[in-house]
C-alpha cells in the first residue's frame, strides 16, 4: 500500500494524531509498526468504545500495523472494578476476546493479559523509572484515564501506580503507536514527556472521538459524559437485542434541530455513516424517504428542521440493530463468555 494511502488509512476518523509528523515519519521509516489498545475488563461492551475502536484497529491492520490488544486485568484490579477480584476480571476478558472477535476485529490480533507483562522480569523496575521520573501532581493529572479524580489517590494509593503502568506498557510492548478514545491521551502524553528522560523510543498516539451517551451530556465534560460500561443505562450494548436499541434509542436525549451534544445525532456521525448512507423511511406527507450519504448533508437537514427526531430515531435504531446482527449472532454460537460475565455482574 502506498505510503499516502496508509496515512489516509491511519487518521480516517480520529479526533487526534500526535504527532502528525510523527505518524508520517513512522509509515514512511517502519514497514509494519507495532500498535496497541488496552482495555479494562470490568463489564459489557458497548458501541461507543466497541465499534468504534475495532473499526479503527481493522484500518491499523490494514494499513500494514502487527497490533495487540492488551487486556488490562492488573489495571482494572487496581480500579477497583468487579470488586477487584482478579479472577472475574479475567473471565470478563475473555468475554471481551469475544465481543471484539465478534465486531470483525481480524485474527492477526493478538490479545495479551497485562500479567503476562507484570510477570515479566523488568517490569516493576520500569514502572518505578517512569514513577522517578515524574511528579506526584503530574501523575495525579492522568487518573482521569481510569475514569477517577485527582483526589481518589488520596484513600487508595495504588491508583498512583496505575498510570505508571500504562507508560511501562507501551514501553515493554516495544509499541511504535497506542490507539485509544480521547479519554486516554492523558497516559498517551506522559509517556511521550517521559520517553525522552527515560532514553524510550517515541510513540505517535491516535485518539478517536468519544461517543456521548444516551442521556446527553447537560453540564459534564466529554469523558464524563461519554458512553459507559460502568453506567449501562447510558449505553447501548454490542449484543442488545433490536427491541432493546430501538427501546433506548427511544429514550435517548435528542432535541429538535440541535446536534451538539445529541447521542442520536452522534451515533448517526460516527458509527453509521462512515459504514454507508443512512436510509430514513417516513410518510409522504412528511417529505417521504430520504437516504443521507455523510454527516453533513445529514446536520444541514436536521439543523434546519426537515429532520423530525422520531424519524432520525427510527432510523438510527435500525441502523444499529443491523450493525450489530452478527455480534449477536456470534453470541449465539458461543455463549459461554458472556453468560459467565452475566453471572459475575448479577452476584
Amino acid at each position: 500500500m502506498p505510503p499516502g494511502s496508509k496515512l489516509d488509512l491511519v487518521r480516517r476518523g480520529v479526533q487526534e494524531v500526535v504527532t502528525e509528523e510523527g505518524l508520517r515519519d513512522l509509515l514512511e521509516r517502519v514497514p509494519r509498526p507495532r500498535a496497541y489498545v488496552g482495555y479494562e475488563p470490568s463489564g459489557y461492551v458497548h458501541i461507543g468504545s466497541g465499534v468504534i475502536i475495532s473499526e479503527k484497529i481493522k484500518d491499523l491492520v490494514a494499513a500494514g500495523c502487527d497490533f495487540t490488544f492488551l487486556l488490562a486485568d492488573w489495571h482494572a484490579m487496581i480500579n477497583n472494578k468487579l470488586g477487584g477480584d482478579l479472577d472475574a476480571i479475567r473471565s470478563c476478558a475473555k468475554y471481551f476476546e469475544d465481543a471484539f472477535r465478534a465486531l470483525g476485529v481480524p485474527d492477526s490480533v493478538g490479545f495479551a493479559f497485562a500479567d503476562d507483562l507484570v510477570s515479566g522480569s523488568g517490569y516493576w523496575a520500569n514502572v518505578v523509572r517512569v514513577s522517578k521520573s515524574a511528579s506526584v501532581a503530574r501523575i495525579k493529572r492522568a487518573l482521569t484515564i481510569m475514569g477517577r479524580k485527582e483526589e481518589d489517590a488520596e484513600l487508595d494509593a495504588s491508583m498512583l501506580i496505575y498510570p505508571a503502568m500504562q507508560v511501562s506498557d507501551i514501553h515493554v510492548l516495544d509499541l511504535d503507536l497506542a490507539l485509544g478514545g480521547m479519554d486516554q491521551r492523558h497516559a498517551h502524553m506522559l509517556y511521550r514527556d517521559l520517553a525522552p528522560r527515560l532514553g524510550w523510543k517515541q510513540v505517535v498516539a491516535l485518539h478517536t472521538p468519544l461517543l456521548v451517551g444516551l442521556k446527553g451530556s447537560g453540564r459534564m465534560d466529554a469523558i464524563e459524559a461519554k458512553m459507559s460500561k460502568s453506567k449501562p443505562e447510558t449505553a447501548i450494548l454490542i449484543h442488545d437485542s433490536p427491541e432493546e436499541v430501538a427501546r433506548k434509542v427511544e429514550k435517548a436525549f435528542c432535541p429538535p434541530k440541535e446536534t451538539e451534544d445529541n447521542f442520536v445525532t452522534e451515533a448517526a456521525r460516527l458509527i453509521l455513516l462512515p459504514k454507508g448512507p443512512l436510509r430514513v423511511e417516513r410518510p409522504a406527507k412528511f417529505g417521504g424517504d430520504v437516504m443521507y450519504k455523510d454527516f453533513a448533508e445529514r446536520s444541514r437537514s436536521y439543523g434546519a428542521g426537515d429532520l423530525h427526531p422520531k424519524d432520525l430515531k427510527a432510523a438510527v435504531s435500525q441502523g444499529l440493530a443491523d450493525l450489530l446482527a452478527p455480534v449477536r449472532a456470534y453470541f449465539a454460537r458461543r455463549p459461554e463468555n458472556l453468560e459467565t460475565l452475566r453471572k459475575i455482574l448479577a452476584a
